[in-house]
């Protein structure tokens, strides 16, 4: 197709190429950049320029996710107090994964802006939204420390609009099915075709105005958990700083039309634009800025947003599942201390406990790890002989889940240059939780 355009295809699955592909129609532009894979109905790494539509699916659930950096005036090796303590005052005040674990919310316009937003279901979560604003979640989103070329210190974060844009997303996904806000909505399956709204219809203008104020809310959260690890390091100055989302949907020309160009996973990268892109844990995160070029023009002006993965979350963490045991319940003669039996008696009747013979039981599941790929005590301890400061994650997030990122910013051709190359100092994330990666 002439109107789909591919960097480095080699390292695309072929079910993320068939995604992208089900997006969109005649008329209209689709993208997929290196670090491309496999979503929730439209493809991580991709974008689509439709000329009348909006897709709820290629904005994502994390409406607004994106990446903040900035640069201060002081250099590692002066900052007040050693990186593992700052690191530890990090994870204590800003809370990841579910919930907020600290008792330092904070005020912001946003909160009176959700308040009276014009789309009244939107503004009945304000309350959500000012208890979650400056939390960071869970799965890949992060807070780094970084050590630029120079030794300057770096930090960077990675997340979207938490509680408040997953409920925003999955309203109009029951609104999209003619039901009511609130109520629970089937999502479709993975493969199939992406929810769209006439842009200029009444639900499109809606959706549009929603995931605007979610993008606006998500943008402050970053902000406020930038000031307060610059607060946690001594308010040293910044020098600079790149913000932008990777979840979202802009109005755009390309090639002398107007389209709204929806990007997940896909970060904005138009001439002299910069852009904060994260590797994995224990590899070089870049600034980069985009080029104008013939593959910029044709690649809507597109680019990573991290190095994408290449291994499940299952596949690296193991499978977790439950079956049905007994364990013995005489309390007057056992003490039930036993391991679970999970097998009947060859004549189908109860288990016999090996400790005292009865064949009184409880029923009771048990839970089942499969074993993963990864060795997470491994990786824990390359982090540390690498002097990364490691706080959370799991083995969902090691780095051989991830393609590298040098790889993939080289299949972008002449689109973008990199300006900053950032080693990681200082890693904090939740790990898995209830993230999941299909809808980031």
């Amino acid at each position: 197709m002439d109107n789909l355009t591919i960097f480095g295809r080699e390292l695309i699955d072929d079910n993320s190429v068939a995604q992208i592909k089900n997006c969109f129609g005649d008329g209209d532009l689709a993208v997929l950049t290196a670090d491309a894979h496999y979503g929730y109905s439209h493809p991580i790494g991709g974008a689509v320029a439709y000329r009348d539509k909006i897709s709820l699916s290629g904005v994502g659930f994390d409406i607004g996710c994106g990446n903040k950096a900035v640069q201060t005036n002081v250099k590692v090796d002066d900052l007040p107090g050693e990186i593992a303590g700052l690191m530890n005052e990090i994870v204590t005040r800003i809370s990841f994964g579910v919930g907020r674990h600290n008792d330092e919310p904070v005020d912001h316009p946003i909160i009176e802006m959700i308040r009276n937003a014009e789309f009244r279901p939107q503004a009945s979560m304000w309350q959500m939204a000012k208890s979650q604003l400056g939390t960071v979640g869970s799965g890949n989103h992060f807070v780094d420390l970084f050590r630029d070329e120079e030794g300057y210190l770096w930090i960077g974060v990675h997340f979207g609009s938490r509680g408040f844009g997953h409920k925003t997303t999955t309203g109009f996904i029951a609104l999209s099915r003619g039901m009511g806000w609130g109520e629970k909505a089937p999502e479709g399956p993975m493969d199939g075709p992406p929810i769209l709204f006439n842009a200029w219809s009444s639900l499109g203008q809606d959706y549009i105005a929603a995931m605007q104020l979610a993008g606006e809310y998500a943008s402050a959260g970053r902000d406020v958990v930038i000031a307060k690890v610059l607060e946690i390091l001594g308010n040293p100055k910044v020098a600079f700083s790149v913000h932008n989302h990777h979840n979202f949907a802009w109005r755009e020309e390309h090639f002398g039309a107007m389209y709204w160009v929806v990007r997940k996973g896909c970060t904005p990268a138009f001439p002299g634009q910069m852009g904060f892109i994260g590797a994995t844990m224990a590899d070089t995160s870049v600034i980069v800025e985009g080029v104008d070029s013939a593959m910029s023009r044709k690649g809507l002006f597109s680019t990573v947003h991290g190095a994408g993965r290449v291994m499940s979350r299952t596949a690296a963490a193991g499978k977790k599942k439950f079956r049905k045991a007994w364990r013995c319940n005489d309390h007057f003669n056992c003490d039930g201390s036993l391991p679970i039996q999970t097998e009947r008696a060859a004549d189908g009747s109860n288990p016999k406990c090996p400790k005292c013979g009865s064949k009184t039981h409880r029923d009771q599941w048990q839970e089942i790890i499969s074993k993963g790929a990864i060795d997470f005590g491994a990786v824990q301890a390359e982090m540390g002989t690498r002097r990364i400061e490691l706080r959370g994650a799991g083995a969902d997030e090691a780095p051989a889940c991830y393609k590298r990122l040098d790889d993939v910013l080289g299949a972008q051709g002449d689109t973008i240059k990199v300006l900053h190359r950032l080693t990681p100092i200082g890693v904090a994330m939740a790990g898995n939780e209830t993230f999941d990666p299909y809808k980031d």
